[in-house]
């Protein structure tokens, strides 16, 4: 239901005084600056406000491949809803089972154990844990990635601004340019078998940063040259989300770990996940109680699991989001180009997770509040304040894709003027 003008602000108050009084001012000011209007319902790639306005989803941060409340994940959930939402834990339960099999059969070769979690960053300190097990006490991570918050995570969060408020972190982690092997070598030999290697197959909050060809393999063999463990971070580029099942599979690499999750749930439930060789879960295999969550692997969770999966292969959206990024990369370039000149440094990406990256400050966040303006959702690069990223679901239509095309240019020639 749509509420008229005066109700519309009223809502808004109420909610924005709550947040105020009880989760952020900070993000209080936000609702502000974003248009004084809430988020009502969604449905496909379409998000519905109070004030009954229809945005289209280009953001979620990656969540939302296949849209919001794909029928799939939906009756999945609703069927575990009504049947066993959580478990008791000390009997062996169903639906973890399945999911796990479904998981891991799309997985790169050979990695067939799995650690459910609940969010992206508890996978990422689950995989440092399987690390430890081997001894890899000395993390390295790569410059301006993004692997979470949680004290673990943000150690290897290459990201002053996010770390400087929680020092000391963990001790024994060092950062290295991305991209560069040289660098990667280096530190690699000076800690031989000592070492755990974490990186994004596209640094996705650097501002959607893609290595140079090759890069990937050769850290892989490095990994394997000094005895170090090799830990991916595909929470936001795994599950079709660059045009491939896993970033890992476009330089067909297999690491020790792959760390999984946003679209893991289907948009609906949150749930991550840890993927892993047999031999890199060893420790985990052996002590079932080594490393636990309360809600790991829970019921509702593992069904949304099993819809999501279900909902890519059947709507062939690991192929779609090969396609439609190409398109949109191209149509967006051009009208960069048309536009806004050499204030667009680059419009860059892999299947669906794009960047445009402006070479004079501010003008990011400008296209952001214009497209919102538009009827577009976008997001920021937490790592990167020159580049706005869209993340697009891979069930956009002809319609869609005309109409992210034409909210594009307009918001482009409001930052323009």
């Amino acid at each position: 239901m749509t509420l008229d003008t005066a109700d519309c602000e009223a809502e808004f108050e109420r909610t924005a005084a709550a947040y105020r009084s009880h989760l952020s001012r900070g993000r209080a000011a936000l609702g502000e600056l974003f248009g004084r209007e809430l988020e009502q319902s969604a449905t496909g790639a379409w998000v519905r406000t109070s004030r009954g306005r229809e945005l289209l989803n280009c953001g979620g941060y990656g969540v939302l491949l296949m849209g919001a409340r794909h029928p799939r994940v939906v009756a999945a959930v609703r069927t575990q809803l009504h049947t066993l939402p959580v478990s008791a834990k000390l009997l062996l339960e169903p639906s973890a089972a399945k999911a796990a099999a479904a998981l891991t059969a799309v997985a790169p070769s050979t990695m067939d154990k799995v650690h459910f979690a609940c969010s992206g960053a508890e996978a990422v300190e689950t995989a440092i844990k399987l690390a430890r097990t081997h001894g890899r006490t000395h993390l390295i991570s790569a410059t301006n990635g993004y692997h979470g918050k949680t004290l673990g995570a943000l150690s290897v969060t290459a990201r002053g601004v996010f770390q400087d408020p929680f020092r000391p972190l963990l001790s024994g982690v060092c950062h290295v340019p991305y991209g560069d092997p040289a660098a990667l070598r280096k530190e690699l030999a000076a800690h031989e078998g000592r070492a755990a290697l974490i990186l994004e197959p596209v640094q996705g909050e650097a501002g959607v940063i893609l290595p140079p060809a090759g890069y990937l393999t050769e850290a892989r063999r490095l990994c394997h040259e000094f005895g170090a463990f090799l830990i991916l971070d595909e929470v936001q580029t795994g599950l079709g989300r660059l045009g491939h099942w896993w970033g890992a599979d476009r330089e067909q690499i297999v690491p020790d770990v792959l760390v999984v999750g946003k679209a893991l749930g289907g948009g609906v439930m949150p749930v991550s996940a840890v993927i892993a060789t047999e031999s890199a879960f060893r420790a985990f295999d052996r002590d079932p109680y080594l490393h636990t969550s309360t809600f790991s692997a829970s019921p509702l969770g593992m069904a949304a699991v099993r819809g999501a999966l279900t909902a890519i292969e059947e709507g062939g959206l690991v192929e779609a989001a090969r396609g439609l990024g190409e398109r949109i990369r191209g149509e967006l370039s051009l009208i960069c180009k048309d536009i806004l000149g050499t204030r667009v440094r680059e419009v860059r990406g892999a299947g669906l997770l794009i960047g445009v990256e402006f070479s004079e400050p501010g003008l990011a966040a400008d296209l952001l509040a214009e497209l919102m303006a538009a009827g577009v959702i976008a997001n920021h690069s937490l790592n990167s304040g020159q580049v706005l990223r869209l993340t697009p679901p891979a069930i956009l239509d002809e319609s869609e894709v005309d109409f992210l095309r034409g909210a594009f240019a307009t918001a482009a020639k409001a930052v323009a003027a």
